[in-house]
């Protein structure tokens, strides 16, 4: 499973036979997603302060576009790869929506409901 962050009403917009289509996708050709242990890095640096936001847990087997593991945008420092979707996420991919609020101390980590697993 990869991990795409996202606010509560985009992904609320998109219906049960849908697509989603993140803004990335038209402005850097890919859909920028995460794995369960590296969410928190994107989460950290580009959604501080955001209390509307959901992870989709998305399944690459039923996405119908390329996913690719490559470098992030810019590159991670450790040399850290991320999963890309080149293309739109069917509604179906998404197998979970979980909410995810920064810390109480600040930051993000992954959802209980994804660290249990």
């Amino acid at each position: 499973m990869i991990l795409h962050i996202c606010g509560a009403a985009a992904w609320a917009e998109v219906s049960e036979g849908g697509e989603y289509r993140d803004p990335s996708l038209d402005e850097v050709g890919f859909i920028h997603c995460s794995d369960f242990g590296t969410v928190n890095l994107p989460a950290n640096i580009r959604f501080r302060g955001r209390t509307d936001l959901v992870l989709l847990e998305i399944d690459p087997a039923k996405v119908d576009a390329p996913v690719r593991w490559e470098d992030g945008l810019p590159p991670h420092p450790e040399g850290i790869w991320f999963p890309h979707v080149y293309g739109p996420i069917p509604h179906a991919a998404v197998v979970g929506v979980h909410e995810f609020p920064e810390s109480e101390g600040g930051g993000f980590r992954l959802p209980d409901s994804l660290a249990r697993r």
